[in-house]
């Protein structure tokens, strides 16, 4: 923290600017998910690569949008704590919620591809694939940007 302006650090801060940009980014693409499966050629391809399941299992438009609606709040939680979005409510509350956004994200992470490997959870072989090589190293990024950000924010 710096003394006088009592706001996180340079580093904190642009940690907190980076996972907060990239948590709000993800959001955003999971609110284009509730209409369309952009990126990719259709909702089979979507089906495959971004949930491992058949098209029949597609999640709901609503469900997207609640996932985009809880990423956006961990994005304002991050920047909040990172003193690079304005501070709502008590420290405390921000602190408590920076962590809660580490912690699932690590826990993401580390516990996805755990289960996805040994058949606890059936998924596609090319989902599995993405998500070793992609979604839980990007996971693990953001909970450890968010970790630090709860533990040096404001």
């Amino acid at each position: 923290m710096t003394a006088a302006a009592g706001r996180p650090a340079g580093p904190v801060r642009a940690v907190g600017a980076v996972t907060a940009g990239a948590l709000a980014a993800v959001a955003g693409l999971h609110a284009v998910w509730s209409r369309s499966p952009w990126p990719l050629a259709d909702r089979a391809d979507f089906a495959d690569a971004v949930v491992g399941v058949g098209v029949e299992r597609v999640p709901t438009p609503e469900m997207c949008l609640g996932v985009a609606g809880a990423l956006g709040a961990a994005a304002g939680l991050v920047g909040a704590r990172a003193g690079v979005l304005p501070a709502v409510g008590p420290r405390v509350l921000r602190t408590a919620g920076a962590a809660g956004v580490a912690g699932v994200l690590l826990a993401r992470g580390t516990v996805g591809p755990v289960l996805y490997g040994r058949g606890r959870i059936v998924r596609t072989e090319r989902f599995v694939r993405l998500d070793r090589r992609y979604y839980a190293p990007f996971c693990l990024v953001l909970g450890a940007g968010a970790a630090v950000v709860a533990a040096g924010g404001r």
